[in-house]
């Protein structure tokens, strides 16, 4: 799966790109160059929505809302995003091969704020943030208004605060 992609052309030489490319059965990253005379085998991938039910010593679970299958997805897959998963929410999951690759969380989630220390007074300048634990224990920087008990936007690829829900 491609991470990152950049154009460059120097003054005095041919064009390439520079690409940063996630293993999807291993979820290494390697930082590729390539020119115009390279290939790259396409491997076939497809997406399917899941909704994410549980997790338990085998695995997280997820569950098709048409046909009800239920996915064991490993430990490993899920790490990068273990702060995304709230049960009911839908997921794309990726398949090669028959086999799971990587879960994607939808590009933007809401969450209810677990705790947030008191923002001091004298503390409003513009752009200021404290941290804030949400309830799947996901840790991300919000403004100084937002309290314990409100819900917020979060952006899934960066993990930055959007805005109230």
């Amino acid at each position: 799966m491609v991470e990152e992609l950049i154009h460059k052309t120097p003054p005095n030489n041919r064009a390439y790109v520079q690409a940063s490319v996630r293993s999807l059965a291993t979820g290494k990253v390697n930082h590729l160059r390539f020119t115009p005379n390279d290939s790259v085998e396409v491997v076939p991938v497809t997406r399917e929505d899941y909704e994410y039910s549980y997790a338990d010593q085998s695995g997280y679970h997820f569950l098709h809302s048409e046909t009800y299958d239920d996915v064991i997805v490993p430990r490993h897959l899920v790490e990068d995003i273990k702060g995304y998963l709230v049960e009911n929410q839908k997921y794309t999951l990726i398949f090669t091969n028959e086999s799971i690759a990587a879960v994607e969380p939808p590009p933007t989630m809401e969450f209810t704020v677990a705790e947030s220390p008191e923002g001091l007074k004298g503390d409003s300048s513009t752009n200021v943030y404290k941290p804030a634990k949400l309830e799947t224990g996901l840790e991300v920087q919000v403004p100084l208004f937002i309290k314990a008990g409100e819900r917020i936007r979060v952006n899934t690829e960066d993990g930055k605060y959007l805005g109230r829900a």
